[in-house]
């Protein structure tokens, strides 16, 4: 099992939710700056990444290599609405689901965890990449999406920066 990672997450969430919740819905909707996407919309993008890695950790059981499909980002936040849709459904949304993929990494037995796969393409789909040639894990995945998370809570939540 890992619960590390879980751990983890399921922690970030709790923590930030009430301050995410905090932001008004006028708020939520102003880009962080000229160009960038505005509360709203990086908290769908966190949605998108937990749809996409949900399928990643569990098909990663059943699979021999860690080759997964990417998405485009922009795409899919501009394709849903994020910015149109209701911040408090939003934040609600992102919540339980991050509650469930800690279900996720906290049930995932360290068989899985550990395993080093040789096929993997985390250069291209990991915020922090490993280079094709090295090995990757299924424990590093999960370690990289809470990574991940963190970063994108720190753009919407400055102020509340993660440890």
């Amino acid at each position: 099992m890992h619960p590390a990672a879980g751990a983890r997450l399921r922690e970030a969430v709790e923590r930030r939710s009430p301050a995410l919740r905090a932001i008004s819905d006028d708020a939520s909707r102003l880009p962080r700056a000229p160009g960038k996407w505005s509360p709203r919309e990086v908290l769908g993008h966190l949605i998108d990444s937990a749809s996409n890695n949900h399928q990643r950790f569990v098909r990663a059981r059943f699979q021999e290599d860690l080759v997964f499909p990417g998405y485009a980002q922009d795409e899919w936040v501009k394709g849903q609405n994020y910015g149109g849709a209701p911040w408090a459904e939003l934040v609600e949304l992102w919540r339980l689901y991050n509650l469930h993929l800690a279900r996720v990494m906290e049930a995932t037995p360290e068989v899985h965890l550990t395993r080093e796969r040789l096929r993997h393409n985390f250069d291209q789909i990991a915020f922090r990449t490993i280079p094709a040639e090295s090995p990757a894990t299924l424990g590093y995945l999960f370690d990289d999406y809470v990574a991940h998370l963190e970063h994108h809570l720190d753009q919407i939540l400055p102020e509340a920066r993660s440890v």
